[in-house]
Order: structure tokens, then C-alpha cells, then sequence
């Protein structure tokens, strides 16, 4: 199997004799690429959210798995649904091989062990209720491979994100997400234009599904968990914004909600209390329009 993503690429054969703006010039016009490649995707993409949504909402879990950059991206994305939607802690799970070391370090090797990703997911319990996303640019890596086997095995939904058309671990998906980037600038660095493409991916992937979970309300991030400053200035301006408040009674009704934005909202646009606001959140699934329908502040 030839890979594009370990290729020569002509256009920077004497990148090394350029003057740095040219450097940077051709880098960017390579990286320009990438978004269209993406494209080309985007059918498989919203195949692999609507599984996502469905397994979320039936209790499951995502799990991204992968080594290197890969997994990394995984790791990240993971780690930024919990405080952009406040999804509960373990929704949604990023596995890297090496385990945590690996985020700041090199674990030489750990990407070649198969069996070290099944008992990875062994040890988060993953049933055929989750579904697991195998990250790899090559489509190859022996772990992700160990990964989407096992995976498949226990019938759990399977998604292969990969930068070389027929790949192993698309072949080994159910749904396969695979993105012609062509060679790199440096021959092999894959966190370039493939950790670009697969960072991108994830992004739609998470942000799709959460928006599918009633976690959006129009453009508005209105299931935020408030954790610093920075959220809670954003939460008083959603409730301000949505129910037509002042800085004042937007953050009195946040005391009282428990700083959760939708809740308040409800509080105020109903005239319950918080615990009848949840209930009737509760009863539409967690989709506040359902709840307080169409108004100008969400358009």
C-alpha cells in the first residue's frame, strides 16, 4: 500500500533554499487545501454525527481513539465538550496510546500494539452501546486497527478517520471518512495538513452531534458550563440576549439556576422556579426551543 500522506511532494523539494516568506507562502497555499479535501467528506461526516446523535441519546458513549497527533486531536476534542456544552465527564472520551504520557511526550512504540488498545477499551468498559472513532492519517496504525476490531466484535458503531483512500481501519469501520490531502510539505509530518483535516473532522463530528442533542439554540452555545470568568460573562450575556434582561437580573436568575443558561431562561420566560424549569426542559428532551419556541435573541 503506497501512502500520500508518506509521499515525495514536489512542490517542496528545495523548501530548505527558499527565503523564510516563501516558506510560509508555500505552507499556507498547501494548507489551503485542506478544507476542500474536507468537502469531498462531508456525506460520511454527517452519516458518522447521526450515529453519534443516536448513541448519545440512547445512553452510549464516543470514544476517540488513535496515536501521535491523532490521538491527541482526539484527546482535545474529548476534553472541550465537557465545558463548550457541558456534556457529563466520560460522554465523550479521547484514548491515546502510551495513555496520558503521550499527550506531552513520545511513548515509542505504543502505537504498534493492538492488543494494548483492546485492553484500553476494556478498561473504560465500552459495550456495544458506544460508538468508537479510530483516528489515523496513515489508516494503518496497528493500535487503531486493534481498536476498530475489538470494537467490532462487541457490535459497537465504528467510524475510521484516515488521510490515505483505502485504508485498513476504513476497511475495518462501518462508516469511513477518508480525505485525499496528498503528500506533505515534510515528507511524513502528518500533524500538518492531516492533523488539520482531522482536527476539522472532529470539530463537525462533536459540534453536529451536540447541536442534534439540543445543545444549541440557534448559533448560541446555551449549554456551557460556567468554569471561569471568561463563561460566566458569556452566560449572563445568552440569558441576557434570550430573555431581554439586564446585566442584574440576568445574573440573579443564574444564582438561582445553578448557573444553567437554559434553565434560566425558562425561569423567566415561563415564570416557574428553577426545579419546574428543569422538569420541563427534562420533557423536551433538553431542546430549550421546544420548551420557549422561536424568539428574536436566538434567530
Amino acid at each position: 500500500m503506497t501512502l500520500k500522506t508518506e509521499s515525495d511532494n514536489p512542490a517542496s523539494r528545495r523548501i530548505d533554499t527558499l527565503p523564510t516568506s516563501a516558506i510560509v507562502e508555500l505552507i499556507n497555499s498547501e494548507d489551503a487545501r485542506v478544507a476542500t479535501a474536507v468537502q469531498a467528506a462531508l456525506p460520511q461526516v454527517a452519516q458518522a454525527v447521526d450515529v453519534i446523535a443516536r448513541a448519545l441519546s440512547a445512553g452510549g458513549r464516543l470514544f476517540y481513539i488513535g496515536a501521535g497527533t491523532s490521538g491527541r486531536l482526539g484527546v482535545l476534542d474529548a476534553v472541550e465538550c465537557v465545558p463548550t456544552f457541558s456534556a457529563p465527564p466520560g460522554l465523550v472520551q479521547g484514548i491515546i496510546a502510551g495513555g496520558d504520557t503521550a499527550l506531552t511526550q513520545a511513548v515509542e512504540g505504543a502505537e504498534d500494539e493492538p492488543a494494548q488498545a483492546r485492553r484500553d477499551l476494556q478498561a473504560r468498559g465500552v459495550t456495544a452501546a458506544d460508538v468508537l472513532c479510530g483516528i489515523a492519517a496513515s489508516g494503518r496504525t496497528p493500535y487503531v486497527v486493534g481498536a476498530l476490531t475489538y470494537a467490532r466484535e462487541l457490535g459497537a458503531a465504528t467510524i475510521a478517520i484516515s488521510c490515505n483512500p483505502q485504508s485498513p481501519i476504513g476497511a475495518l469501520a462501518a462508516i469511513s471518512i477518508s480525505v485525499d490531502l496528498g503528500p506533505e510539505i515534510i515528507s511524513g509530518s502528518t500533524r500538518m495538513k492531516a492533523g488539520s483535516a482531522q482536527k476539522m473532522i472532529l470539530n463537525m463530528l462533536s459540534t453536529a452531534a451536540m447541536i442534534r442533542l439540543g445543545k444549541v439554540y440557534g448559533n448560541l452555545m446555551v449549554d456551557v458550563k460556567v468554569t471561569n470568568q471568561k463563561l460566566a460573562e458569556r452566560a449572563r450575556r445568552l440569558v441576557r440576549r434570550l430573555a431581554g434582561l439586564d446585566e442584574d437580573q440576568a445574573e440573579r436568575l443564574l444564582v438561582l439556576a445553578n448557573n444553567e443558561v437554559k434553565t434560566a431562561v425558562i425561569m423567566h420566560m415561563m415564570q416557574v422556579d428553577a426545579e419546574a424549569a428543569r422538569e420541563l426542559l427534562a420533557g423536551a428532551g433538553g431542546r430549550l426551543r421546544a420548551v420557549i419556541g422561536d424568539i428574536d435573541g436566538g434567530d
